[in-house]
């Protein structure tokens, strides 16, 4: 099992560091990322089409306090592996992984820091359907 959760996390290491590449080329252009076939969304849903329901990060905003929701099982054959909300110049605010043996909700909550504003990014990695972005503003 460590062998599988060192390749996961290495994986959306690289994916996250994908969306970041594809937040700074598209600043400035009011684009999100796009990398179809490796970073996924609501609006690209790719090989994975009709998913998003339950793959898209769901982000709600309360004061500066950002809660990242993914509406997914969470069984061992079938999972959310991790959350990350990174701002738009590639900063990581905060993570957290799944286990899915002890977590029953693919839920994050993440404070976010008053000099922190514009445009920020949520993922989500499914074991099974790859890695999925949500935009939104702060």
């Amino acid at each position: 099992m460590s062998n599988r959760r060192t390749f996961i996390k290495t994986t959306v290491l690289v994916a996250s560091g994908l969306a970041v590449s594809g937040a700074a080329l598209a600043k400035g252009k009011g684009k999100s990322p796009t990398f179809p076939g490796i970073i996924y969304t609501r609006n690209d849903q790719g090989i994975w089409e009709g998913k998003a329901g339950s793959h898209a990060p769901e982000v709600t905003i309360k004061d500066r306090k950002v809660t990242v929701y993914t509406n997914h099982t969470m069984t061992e054959e079938h999972y959310i592996v991790r959350h990350t909300v990174v701002t738009e110049k590639g900063k990581v605010l905060g993570s957290k992984t799944f286990y899915p043996d002890k977590d029953k909700k693919a839920i994050s909550e993440y404070k976010i820091p008053d000099n922190i504003s514009g445009r920020l990014y949520a993922t989500s990695f499914c074991n099974k359907h790859d890695f999925w972005l949500t935009e939104f503003e702060i």
